[in-house]
């Protein structure tokens, strides 16, 4: 049978004695820095989670409550609205590194990886709505009314999805709720992730088997990792105690009025390439299936690559950051008023975004 000792011994040989290729540069290093934010996120998220009350005519004073009135609850505040900008940060990092250099062959890890992508994105989304300011309030107006653009049953999902004929306290109570459970959704989906990665082993910078030039995790990759924590909490700690605002919307210092709309509505920054794929398409149930597709496609990408050797040459590295140029511009057209010129260019540029994709793994070069 087996003991404490024994199951030790397994753990720490799978976690510091697995092979990993030599050649790995500090671009595998975002993985175990997206580790360390979901454990910064659960834990600052349980502390506040004790004094946050999800009525509507409560919740915005509990987080002022949870500001000025709880030992450092401030702290607390900063470290979980800003580690989520972080958390966005390292995840798309992470997700172009691994199309860079075509780690989407290793596919069940990359299947899982989109599927933590959404889960997130569905967390952070649900987490944005609790602070019950006025952009929580009609950014979760707008984007849960899209479900409506369902054919026949869409605006019977609206109304379950608010628990009435508009966004009130079942809706806020309910977010809440998902809010609270979808973090241990993606801590089961990242073991997965891991159970993937450590059957395949990583992919590699040459993009070629290399069985034979292994070297330990540790100490050799332990370093690295080590190293981009220490930056990561300098550049953390920067934020939640210099600029804690810089990534957060004025609008949402304000209490949540439904009698007064915010003359731009707009997500969080980490949505906003989306948001503009969803608004350069005039028509409703067009945009919500664009919107769908942007992440969606990241999917699809390892089912119709043609490509056969693993390594991007100099043509497929050049559309590359055309497409990371593409996302920084859809991401700043997010935060443009939807008005000319700023509809027509998203337009535009949202077409480029899906082309790019369909170049670099259809087409040979």
């Amino acid at each position: 049978m087996l003991n404490m000792k024994n199951i030790n011994n397994m753990v720490n040989s799978t976690l510091t004695m697995i092979p990993t290729p030599s050649s790995i540069t500090y671009m595998w290093s975002f993985g175990s820095l997206l580790g360390v934010c979901l454990v910064i996120q659960i834990v600052s998220g349980l502390f506040l989670s004790m004094h946050y009350n999800s009525a509507t005519n409560m919740a915005f004073d509990s987080v002022v409550h949870i500001v000025q009135d709880i030992n450092w609850g401030w702290l607390i505040r900063n470290i979980h609205a800003n580690g989520a900008s972080f958390f966005f940060i390292f995840i798309y990092l992470h997700i172009g590194r691994g199309i860079y250099y075509m780690s989407y062959y290793l596919m069940g890890t990359w299947i899982v990886g989109i599927a933590i992508l959404l889960a997130l994105m569905a967390t952070a989304f649900l987490g944005y709505v609790l602070p019950w300011g006025q952009m929580s309030f009609w950014g979760a107006t707008v984007i849960t009314n899209l479900l409506s653009a369902v054919p026949y049953l869409g605006d019977t999902m609206v109304i379950w999805l608010w628990g009435g004929f508009s966004v009130g306290n079942p809706t806020l109570v309910r977010f809440f709720s998902f809010h609270f459970i979808l973090p241990f959704v993606i801590i089961v989906l990242v073991l997965m992730h891991l159970v993937f990665l450590h059957s395949t082993g990583s992919s590699n910078p040459l993009g070629v088997p290399m069985n034979s030039l292994k070297v330990y995790f540790h100490p050799y990759f332990s370093i690295k990792d080590l190293l981009g924590f220490v930056v990561f909490f300098i550049l953390f700690m920067y934020i939640i105690l210099i600029k804690p605002d810089v990534f957060m919307d004025p609008d949402n210092f304000s209490l949540a009025n439904p009698m007064n709309t915010p003359p731009h509505i707009q997500p969080e920054w980490y949505f906003l390439f989306a948001y503009a794929i969803l608004r350069s398409i005039p028509n409703k149930l067009g945009g919500v299936i664009a919107l769908l597709s942007s992440i969606l496609i990241l999917g699809v990408i390892p089912f119709i690559s043609s490509l056969k050797v693993k390594t991007f040459n100099f043509k497929m590295r050049t559309l590359f950051w055309f497409q990371v140029m593409n996302f920084m511009l859809l991401t700043w057209l997010g935060s443009m008023p939807v008005e000319y010129p700023y509809e027509t260019v998203s337009q535009f540029v949202s077409v480029f975004y899906f082309l790019l994709f369909i170049v670099m793994n259809l087409i040979k070069f």
